[in-house]
């Protein structure tokens, strides 16, 4: 029989072991990596600015981004890269080279700085369209439910036909009346 002490120490074992797999179920890319499987076979790119030292950004990954319906989306319809905003190394996208740039403490990455209009703001979240257009950089944390809405609304290209507020109400409704 299995000591309730043996028990206790198992089952923080399987939730820390459960956990560290949730946080790898989205298939994370390279800039480089995520830009040449785009010119390969089209797709957006999902971007989650963060730095090491955000908690909401932490949170994000804990939460938002363990959700396996989450994870799945976004692998089928995005290539996602998670860009530290405090990297150093140079960024080529386009032709054209971003590099870090040291201000204050830390300093900041020029394409975080780019992709985020000069707005540093962790976590945020971006969406690229198939040929590494911005559509929409977003800041803040996400709850899985807002973000599930965007997800889908950028990846089925709904952003083109149908503003945000009429997307929203009826994705809220369309779940609302689920059988």
């Amino acid at each position: 029989m299995i000591s309730k002490y043996t028990f206790i120490i198992l089952s923080f074992i399987l939730c820390q072991s459960t956990s560290s797999t949730a946080q790898n179920k989205i298939k994370w890319h390279t800039w480089k990596e995520a830009v040449e499987k785009s010119q390969k076979t089209k797709k957006k790119i999902f971007v989650d600015i963060y730095t090491d030292w955000c908690g909401w950004c932490k949170k994000l990954d804990k939460t938002t981004f363990a959700e396996d319906h989450i994870a799945k989306y976004i692998n089928e319809n995005y290539y996602a890269v998670k860009f530290d905003a405090e990297m150093t190394e140079a960024v080529t996208i386009r032709g054209a080279e971003y590099n870090f740039v040291k201000s204050g403490v830390r300093g900041y990455h020029e394409l975080a700085a780019y992709i985020m209009q000069g707005r540093m703001s962790y976590p945020t979240v971006a969406f690229l369209d198939e040929d590494l257009n911005m559509i929409q950089a977003i800041p803040g944390f996400q709850d899985v439910p807002t973000f599930e809405m965007m997800i889908t609304y950028f990846g089925s290209n709904q952003h083109k036909t149908t503003p945000w507020n009429k997307y929203m109400a009826q994705y809220q409704k369309d779940i609302y009346f689920k059988d």
